[in-house]
């Protein structure tokens, strides 16, 4: 598989993580879900320049 491959499917799925964050647990708290969905997408980065960082 291509990298832009990897890079798409690992973005599919860090959408899909955070609106299934939302709609589970925090549909009607503004604040929370932002904070979780900040969180989210920060613990994303991390694993994303750690693990899909060109070498």
């Amino acid at each position: 598989m291509g990298r832009q491959a990897i890079v798409v499917l690992y973005v599919l799925v860090l959408a899909a993580v955070v609106v299934g964050v939302d709609v589970l647990f925090f549909r009607h708290q503004f604040w929370e879900r932002l904070m979780v969905n900040v969180g989210i997408v920060l613990v994303f980065a991390a694993f994303g320049l750690k693990f899909l960082k060109h070498s």
